[in-house]
């Protein structure tokens, strides 16, 4: 056994070999790690409903659980996307509003459970994948959308933390404010 932390973490990565992705050092690691319990959080109120009880209203006014879903998962891809264009060196803005439009939540909602539920897990991976791939310079980039927003990378996984964990209460399937990270309960 490691007699540090550090020892251990150089143990974990050898074994895990050079595939492996971790985090650049400079990484938000309190932000990243908000959003990662969020995710999970997210993911098991997800897992816990059934096809069925997707259809229930949530606690947001006029919307269903699909709504909720489709709203995270999309929030998610355009992170991904953001972050990608930027780690790619891609010239101009980033060719799309950053913002959740209603209509993709609308047509997302309409998907089938299964397809709904693929794209919040496939959302969540890639944007963590980019995370990922982001080097500490990465981390202080920035990223400019079609309208002339323009959003921190490092500021990225504490917008996905409290959407997540917003979110994940208005699902309304057994979420507790108590459980949300102290610094993030002011949803």
């Amino acid at each position: 056994m490691s007699d540090t932390l550090e020892e251990a973490r150089a143990a974990l990565k050898l074994r895990q070999g050079s595939g492996a992705r971790y985090d650049a050092a400079g990484a938000p690691a309190r932000s990243l790690d908000w959003a990662r319990r969020g995710t999970a959080y997210f993911a098991r109120l997800l897992n816990d409903l059934s096809d069925a009880e997707l259809d229930a209203p949530s606690a947001l006014p006029g919307q269903s659980r699909r709504h909720v879903i489709a709203r995270v998962g999309y929030q998610a891809r355009l992170l991904g996307e953001a972050i990608a264009w930027v780690r790619e060196g891609k010239e101009g803005p980033f060719p799309k509003d950053l913002t959740v439009g209603e209509d993709d939540v609308e047509l997302g909602a309409t998907l089938p459970a299964r397809a709904l539920r693929y794209l919040f897990h496939h959302s969540e991976v890639h944007l963590n994948v980019e995370w990922r791939d982001l080097t500490d310079a990465g981390w202080g980039a920035s990223v400019e959308d079609v309208t002339g927003r323009r959003i921190a990378l490092r500021d990225t996984p504490e917008i996905r933390a409290r959407a997540l964990w917003r979110h994940a209460m208005a699902l309304n399937a057994r979420g507790r404010l108590a459980d949300v990270p102290a610094a993030l309960r002011e949803l």
